[in-house]
């Protein structure tokens, strides 16, 4: 299938690139509806790879690229099923999004990121499967899971350490704070800054750049460059779930899913 359009996602293929789109109000949350939609990406990649080259990821929002994972409908899940078999369900969630991950993350073609505004938790995540990362100079980075008792569950710590240094690890995870696209391109996470709204423009450019070489050595060169952690990432779904389950954890979860507060992200 060379084109897809669905309720929170679309892709179609053109000159050798796919080109993913997220467009799900109000920043491309990911849940249930997104997971569904990322795994038929994912079942379709492998016939789709074998004519294209790269890979481009972006957002249809204006908001940014991806606010991270829909925890009020985790939650409510969650708490729809009978207390033993809770950890069962939210495994089962991150799991599978893992899946994907994995899937996207040792995919032969270049993979690229076209972000800008909100990247953040599992939106950022997203954007570390991929190769590259492109950030208009609006986007902003951030981990804010600690503050809500939990850590990234969709691949993040591992793939951010396999990216950059220690200490950039611990400060995004530890503090909360979010970087800027400067200080992003400055410590090794980004690779190109765009103008604003012109990410997606210099993504094509570089996905057309990649279409320049041998397509058998970009993949030996990506299969040697890129290893992927799965042993920390089956790690860090068993510290998420640990923790999701946690009666801190729960009441603080109960606390953001009834507020009525506007997100921090939204005007």
């Amino acid at each position: 299938m060379k084109s897809f359009r669905g309720e929170t996602l679309s892709w179609q293929v053109a000159d050798g690139v796919i080109e993913l789109v997220l467009d799900h109000a109000p920043c491309n949350e990911i849940g249930s509806a997104t997971l569904v939609e990322l795994e038929r990406f994912t079942a379709a990649l492998e016939l789709l790879q074998k004519d294209c080259h790269a890979v481009i990821i972006s957002s249809q929002r204006s908001e940014g690229f991806c606010a991270g994972a829909d925890l009020r409908e985790l939650y409510r899940r969650s708490q729809a099923l009978p207390p033993a078999k809770r950890l069962a369900g939210v495994r089962d969630f991150v799991e599978r999004i893992h899946g994907v991950g994995n899937t996207i993350d040792a995919a032969p073609l270049t993979t690229i990121a076209a972000v800008h505004g909100v990247t953040f938790g599992g939106g950022f995540e997203l954007a570390l499967l991929c190769d590259l990362i492109v950030a208009d100079k609006m986007t902003r980075f951030c981990f804010p899971e600690l503050r809500l008792g939990l850590i990234p569950s969709f691949g993040g710590i591992p793939r951010l350490k396999r990216d950059v240094g220690n200490g950039v690890v611990r400060d995004l995870l530890l503090t909360g704070r979010s970087i800027n696209a400067s200080k992003a391109q400055a410590i090794g996470l980004v690779s190109q800054v765009a103008a604003e709204g012109d990410a997606l423009r210099v993504a094509r450019a570089t996905a057309a750049q990649v279409a320049k070489f041998d397509r058998d050595t970009t993949i030996a060169a990506k299969k040697f460059i890129k290893p992927i952690p799965y042993e920390e990432l089956d790690q860090e779904v068993d510290i998420f779930c640990d923790l999701f389950t946690r009666p801190a954890v729960e009441a603080g979860l109960r606390k953001f899913v009834e507020s009525t507060d506007a997100l921090p992200y939204l005007p």
